[in-house]
């Protein structure tokens, strides 16, 4: 599962290549080292490079770079970077610039047919496990909308844990947070099966052990462990997507620059507690209390308290602030515009029925 350099550089070197649109980041392009892919291409090919600007995918740049693969006409699409670059690269390869593209977005009604070429993406992040799922988040005007497809699913990916070390601590730590709850949420939500918690369980098995000495001492075998882990979770969660803390996360991204992973866990375990203290409401097909009790199992606790304070401890040692004070949010003020950013699609996973007073009181600590 885990690459090498010469792996992608043996692959991009295909004669079939004769045009390759590499999307990156700028910062993280010449941090992770993979600059060095660009310069070892071979020179019969013809190489363009775009640098996304934004933090998060948001229309507006979506339909810039659809405008340059288009004019550009490569062979393939080489998507270098985290869960941004990675979801304008897959929505970018299936979608066409329209008069009504901003309707169909927010009507979750995009009518998918094709892929425009090829797209392998080498993410420099162990979080999102974008590079394996069948779906991708663009903003509008603030708010969060998901494409789905398996057309969105990229065509190969390389995981090369050279390319992790060097991402600053706060990506890191935000991203890994990410994993875990991918992983975590798949386990409970509505949607999963068999499959998904054969694949969240191994991530977590992994990714418990492997996060905070990541984040402390990372070097390749820390690295690549985490790799796997948002690998695998990315896996978890294509199945049965995510629940009430991501759908939640959103808004606290675009109107507080909180990064996503971040986002996620502001209030993680309090979801968590008002899903277990709801379990005769449940509304999964499989018995939620024995899902509970395999998290507990791997958490090595053995309740909802304990649960919640291990959850706490990991976002403490990893610096992910969860005080809304310390971050300058005034919750009482943004509520409203909060509540209207939640993502509906991701909240109906959720495996206890959730609605916008629940959040309300879960985030203003009510509950």
């Amino acid at each position: 599962m885990i690459n090498s350099i010469d792996d992608i550089k043996n692959f991009i070197n295909d004669k079939s290549f004769k045009r390759i649109f590499i999307l990156c980041g700028k910062k993280s392009f010449i941090s992770s080292g993979a600059t060095t892919l660009s310069k070892d291409i071979n020179p019969n090919q013809e190489i363009k490079l775009f640098y996304k600007k934004s933090e998060i995918p948001i229309l507006e740049e979506l339909i810039e770079i659809i405008k340059e693969v288009r004019n550009f006409k490569p062979d393939l699409i080489l998507a270098i970077g985290g869960g941004t670059i990675m979801d304008y690269a897959k929505i970018a390869n299936v979608v066409d610039v329209r008069d009504d593209l901003k309707e169909l977005i927010e009507n979750y009604s995009y009518p998918f047919q094709k892929k425009y070429t090829k797209l392998s993406v080498i993410p420099t992040t162990a979080g999102s496990g974008a590079e394996v799922t069948s779906n991708a988040v663009i903003y509008v005007n603030g708010i969060k909308h998901s494409f789905e497809s398996e057309l969105l699913v990229p065509d190969n990916y390389f995981l090369v844990p050279e390319y992790l070390i060097s991402a600053p601590g706060k990506i890191k730590a935000s991203a890994g947070f990410d994993a875990i709850a991918q992983a975590l949420e798949s386990l409970i939500s509505k949607k999963s099966n068999e499959k998904s918690v054969d694949y969240a369980l191994k991530s977590l098995k992994i990714s418990l052990v492997s996060y905070l000495p990541y984040l402390k001492n990372p070097n390749l075998n820390n690295a690549a462990e985490m790799s796997i882990a948002a690998n695998l979770a990315g896996k978890a969660i294509s199945i049965s997507k995510t629940t009430a803390p991501h759908a939640t996360s959103y808004p606290f991204t675009s109107l507080f620059n909180i990064s996503h992973g971040h986002a996620v866990g502001l209030f993680f375990e309090k979801f968590f507690r008002f899903n277990y203290l709801n379990l005769d409401k449940s509304e999964t097909s499989f018995d939620l209390k024995k899902r509970y009790d395999q998290i507990f199992n791997l958490f090595n606790v053995q309740n909802i308290d304990d649960f919640s304070s291990q959850i706490s401890s990991i976002k403490k040692q990893a610096n992910l602030e969860d005080d809304l004070t310390k971050l300058n949010i005034d919750i009482n003020k943004s509520s409203e515009n909060i509540i209207n950013g939640i993502n509906l699609l991701r909240l109906g996973n959720n495996p206890i029925k959730i609605d916008g007073k629940d959040i309300y009181n879960i985030i203003r600590g009510l509950n």
